[in-house]
């Protein structure tokens, strides 16, 4: 039997091609391919037209295809492009065929175009493709909630480790071997452990730095479950927080909170960004919040849809994304704080659990 989750998205990727009038679409991202198709390898790709799909790999994984593979016929190749070139021109005869501009390497567009004859041609998708794993299933929801719980756990694992003269290397190593430990795949990303000063890096690895009593410690950390990423950050501080630490974790902690108060389905994504960003900037902060407020995440740690001040899509009930205001100043420290937040029709159901108030340890 079919899965009709598989079913679904297939159907809502052959819409791309009637708006843009295409005869097939060349999928090579692998992100995408699993989305569509359920193939968890590292080569292939995957070419859909209005009546069928098809998975195209090399011998590698052919037993593996068959294993896993919905809702696509599966053929071979022995070489890539002379493989692809072959099936788009002599065995489905393609046009007008689009691609994934992201993930299409240059050189593969140009050996690709190269081959193509009798009139075929290829075009980048745009805004129907960016969008097309914005809205989460109740089967990719369920994954992501595993992979938050993992996640949550070692935090709370972790938390006990966590003082005074404490290596960051050593807390994050330890966080890892627990999440793989207790269910999942792999690490969304290297986990970032930043103390003290360093914690002024948005994207400060941890590195062989010990947590002195004074430090803010930034800790941001992921899990993926079934090919699904969660992300979340929290800010913790070792003894007692100054006045300023506690000024400015309010700040950001009030402005995550705004942010996920906005959301709601046919609202303008910037204006989520817009709520964060300008408590911020009229608590006097704004030079030290760079980045955009959240990010899409699923089979990618980072898709659609993207929570900053251009964005001028609208949300849509199912979109799953991050809320991650903060504020990093440069020879003090910084702070940020990260949920996950899925849209619904009422508002904003927030997926991350643990709590927001600030830890002292």
């Amino acid at each position: 039997m079919e899965n009709p989750y598989f079913e679904n998205r297939l159907m809502s990727a052959r819409k791309m091609m009637e708006t843009d009038n295409l005869d097939g679409i060349l999928f090579s991202s692998l992100e995408t391919i699993r989305y569509l198709c359920g193939f968890t390898g590292s080569d292939g790709v995957l070419v859909l037209t209005q009546k069928q799909a098809f998975f195209l790999t090399d011998s590698r994984y052919w037993t593996q295809a068959e294993e896993e593979v919905k809702g696509a016929h599966i053929a071979h190749y022995k070489k890539k492009l002379e493989g692809v070139s072959s099936f788009l021109l002599s065995e489905l005869r393609l046009k007008n065929i689009g691609f994934e501009p992201l993930s299409l390497t240059f050189s593969f567009h140009r050996s690709l175009s190269e081959k193509l004859t009798d009139g075929a041609k290829l075009f980048a998708l745009d805004e129907g493709i960016k969008n097309l794993r914005a809205v989460k299933d109740a089967q990719e929801l369920t994954s992501i909630r595993a992979a938050i719980d993992i996640s949550s756990k070692a935090f709370l694992h972790i938390i006990k480790m966590l003082k005074e003269g404490v290596f960051e290397k050593e807390i994050a190593l330890e966080m890892e071997f627990f999440m793989r430990k207790n269910g999942a795949e792999t690490i969304s990303f290297d986990i970032i452990i930043a103390s003290g000063r360093r914690s002024a890096l948005p994207h400060g690895k941890a590195d062989m730095k010990r947590i002195e009593k004074g430090d803010f410690i930034l800790i941001d950390f992921g899990s993926r479950f079934q090919g699904y990423h969660s992300d979340q950050t929290c800010t913790v501080v070792c003894g007692e927080p100054s006045a300023r630490q506690i000024e400015i974790y309010q700040v950001v902690k009030e402005a995550h909170d705004k942010a996920i108060e906005k959301i709601q389905p046919g609202l303008l994504i910037h204006e989520v960004d817009e709520a964060a960003r300008n408590h911020i900037q009229r608590c006097g902060y704004e030079e030290y919040f760079g980045h955009g407020t959240g990010h899409g995440i699923g089979l990618a740690v980072h898709e659609e849809p993207v929570i900053n001040k251009e964005n001028k899509d609208i949300l849509q009930e199912g979109m799953i994304f991050t809320i991650e205001p903060g504020v990093y100043i440069p020879g003090w420290g910084g702070v940020r704080i990260e949920d996950m937040v899925l849209v619904t029709s009422h508002g904003a159901e927030v997926l991350t659990h643990l709590s927001n108030e600030l830890r002292v340890i």
